[in-house]
């Protein structure tokens, strides 16, 4: 006899929704601000790298994909300040640039622990294995088209918008080759674990990661394009 199978599928949809909420738990958390989604989702065709400042992870496992988190220079400036202030820094002593190295660093540390917090949730709820490498932040004055068109049998990409706290806005964009997971039974996920030590993890990580590049850096972001393909 056929064991009754549980018809529970996640597509990429939820995957986006999981991926959003880490966002807005990871940054929450961190500014002590109120960060929202829009309802809706836009279908792209093809993922883009925008100014002002942004960044790219790629993932690899259970499931492929390219995440690129792009903030204008406002919403970068919002968050950078808001997780600073929280920590008790001086306003006096925060950087007055989103050029700044300071700002990329603070913001790949955050992009670090959202991506923790995924990656996390994809082991608990999903039962599969995904892994990433260190968010590159890029401070940007055009546009540069990411792909893994390459690497993806079925792409799919899809763009949410973001507001902080104070109306700014980012955008989240997800490419990822189009995939299902069907329920076979019934479990209880694994026991979450602590937001704060995952946070401190995700710290340590981006410490020890190279730094990030500004607009003269040019050999690094060339190589970083080169490895994608570029």
């Amino acid at each position: 006899m056929t064991a009754h199978r549980p018809d529970t599928v996640f597509g990429t949809e939820d995957i986006l929704t999981s991926l959003c909420n880490s966002v807005t738990k990871v940054l929450n958390k961190a500014t002590h601000s109120d960060i929202t989604y829009s309802g809706m989702v836009q279908r792209i065709q093809k993922t883009c790298l925008k100014p002002d400042i942004g960044c790219f992870v790629l993932f690899d496992g259970g499931f492929s994909g390219l995440v690129i988190l792009n903030f204008t220079a406002p919403a970068a400036m919002e968050l950078y300040q808001s997780y600073l202030l929280s920590m008790g820094m001086a306003k006096e002593d925060l950087a007055s640039s989103y050029t700044s190295d300071e700002v990329a660093n603070v913001m790949g540390e955050l992009m670090n622990q959202v991506l923790g917090d995924f990656t996390s949730k994809v082991r608990r709820e999903l039962q599969t294995h995904i892994t990433q490498n260190q968010p590159k932040m890029l401070v940007l004055n055009k546009q540069v088209v990411l792909s893994v068109d390459a690497n993806l049998d079925h792409p799919e990409a899809r763009r949410v918008t973001f507001y902080t706290g104070r109306n700014n806005i980012f955008y989240l964009e997800l490419a990822i080759d189009r995939t299902e997971f069907v329920k076979l039974y019934d479990f209880e996920p694994q026991e979450a674990p602590d937001p704060d030590t995952l946070m401190e993890q995700a710290s340590r990580t981006e410490q020890a990661a190279p730094s990030p590049t500004g607009p003269g850096g040019n050999d690094d972001t060339d190589a970083l394009l080169k490895s994608l393909g570029m």
